[in-house]
């Protein structure tokens, strides 16, 4: 599991990315936290699989 969890955590990302995306023209403030939580998420993939 511990291999897998780096790239769960950038399809999590994506999915993130995506509805922040596609929410940003109706509702602005939860695509911003969106947004937030797709960098938090990539950004724990990238550091996880680099350690």
């Amino acid at each position: 599991m511990r291999d897998f969890l780096p790239i769960i955590l950038l399809a999590v990302a994506g999915f993130l990315a995506g509805g922040s995306y596609s929410m940003w023209k109706t509702a602005r403030v939860p695509a911003v936290i969106l947004a937030a939580g797709a960098v938090l998420a990539l950004a724990g993939g990238v550091l996880w699989m680099s350690w």
